[in-house]
């Protein structure tokens, strides 16, 4: 039987912590403006890989920020109609036994439907103080698709009907939407990223 691990709010990092205090800071910010630039609309992907883990532990940890800043929140910051999400668990004998192109569909209709869900609660939440958590949240998750297509990653559009299929699930509740785009990340978009052929080469 295979091994099925949720990644909650209380799970420990597979990988390992990524407090601020165990990060180069100045170095983490100045890769995160070349990222930035990167995606600009009307450039191409960076013929460098993006490879450096930090990037992706950046963007959880803003997740987290908005998740918490969510669950703090007693008015304006309700979510008006139940959205589709990613199911964040995984189990890792099936994780494994799929090809790379299957995982990185996956993990890119993951990402899709949280920007599809995260704009919902945009539009929702009239609390203006969450306004900025979740346009950063929208524009983190348009960063790591650039972060793929830096590793070779083809571009992947699910279909229509990705909303209804297995691999998803429906919540109706702002802090429970955060804490699945954070485990999301944590996850399977880890996973994806940490064993990328791109990076591989580029650590050899």
């Amino acid at each position: 039987m295979g091994i099925r691990r949720t990644y909650g709010p209380n799970s420990e990092h597979p990988v390992r912590d990524y407090a601020d205090t165990d990060m180069e800071l100045p170095r983490l910010f100045a890769l995160l403006l070349i990222v930035l630039e990167w995606t600009r609309p009307g450039l191409p992907s960076p013929v460098k890989p993006i490879c450096d883990v930090r990037v992706l532990n950046h963007f959880i940890k803003e997740a987290r920020d908005a998740e918490v800043a969510m669950r703090s929140c007693r008015e304006g910051c309700s979510l008006s109609e139940s959205v589709t999400v990613p199911q964040t668990n995984v189990d890792f004998d099936v994780w494994e036994k799929k090809n790379a192109l299957d995982q990185a569909k996956e993990v890119q209709s993951g990402l899709w439907l949280l920007h599809q869900a995260l704009r919902s609660l945009r539009d929702s939440v009239t609390n203006t103080a969450l306004h900025s958590h979740i346009d950063n949240s929208i524009r983190n998750l348009l960063t790591i698709n650039a972060v793929l297509r830096s590793l070779n990653i083809q571009e992947y559009t699910p279909p229509a009907n990705v909303a209804g299929g297995e691999d998803t699930w429906r919540v109706s509740s702002a802090p429970h939407l955060l804490q699945v785009h954070v485990n999301f990340l944590r996850g399977k978009v880890h996973l994806l990223l940490s064993d990328a052929q791109a990076c591989q080469q580029d650590v050899s």
